[in-house]
């Protein structure tokens, strides 16, 4: 089963971490193509929305870490690719919890907050 990872360019190098831990766990994940060739944002936007569409992808994890001194921070892009798994019948997981601002939205949309544990993600498709 495959999941697409998304978040701040800020957390890249816990994106990467988050998708080894995947991994070993038997998941196969996809980073944000920006993340590792310098192309531009329309483009990677782009690729990023054609992977959540693939059949073999059956989730979205949003990295929401702590940022600029902001909880649980979500970024109008990662916000975008929610919406757009959400659309597309994707399951959404946080890595953390709820952020605040868009509370109404992911709530409304069945987000799953994990709290920081990937287990969860075993246990609600198991």
């Amino acid at each position: 089963m495959k999941i697409v990872l998304c978040g701040s360019k800020k957390f890249i190098s816990k994106i990467f971490e988050i998708s080894e831990e995947l991994q070993k766990m038997g998941f196969e994940t996809v980073i944000p193509f920006e993340f590792i060739k310098d192309i531009p944002k329309k483009e990677a936007s782009i690729r990023h929305f054609s992977e959540i569409l693939k059949d073999d992808v059956f989730a979205l994890l949003v990295i929401n870490e702590n940022k600029n001194g902001i909880s649980n921070y979500i970024g109008a892009n990662s916000f975008a690719e929610i919406a757009f798994g959400f659309y597309y019948g994707k399951k959404v997981y946080l890595l953390n919890d709820i952020y605040e601002p868009y509370a109404e939205e992911l709530v409304a949309w069945e987000v799953i907050p994990l709290h920081g544990d990937l287990n969860k993600i075993k246990e609600n498709n198991f």
